[in-house]
C-alpha cells in the first residue's frame, strides 16, 4: 500500500461528498441516498483491502520474529 492508494480513496471520498451535497441542495434526495449507498460500499471494500494488507504485514513481521529466535 502506498500513499497513492490513500490519496485515491481520499479523492474519491471528497468527490462523492461534494456530489452528495450538490444533490441535497437540488432536492434530489433519491440520487443523494443512492450515491451515499454506493460510497458506503466503496469505502467498506477499500477498508477491507487496507485491513488485509495490514494483517499481511503483521504476519510477515511475526514470521521474521520467529525466524530470529
Amino acid at each position: 500500500m502506498e500513499l497513492q492508494d490513500v490519496l485515491r480513496v481520499a479523492g474519491v471520498g471528497i468527490v462523492i461528498a461534494l456530489l452528495h451535497i450538490f444533490f441535497e441542495q437540488l432536492g434530489k434526495k433519491e440520487f443523494s441516498y443512492f450515491l451515499f449507498f454506493i460510497a458506503y460500499l466503496y469505502m467498506t471494500l477499500e477498508l477491507l483491502r487496507f485491513l488485509k494488507f495490514f494483517f499481511q504485514e503483521i504476519a510477515v513481521f511475526f514470521q521474521w520474529l520467529t525466524a530470529i529466535s
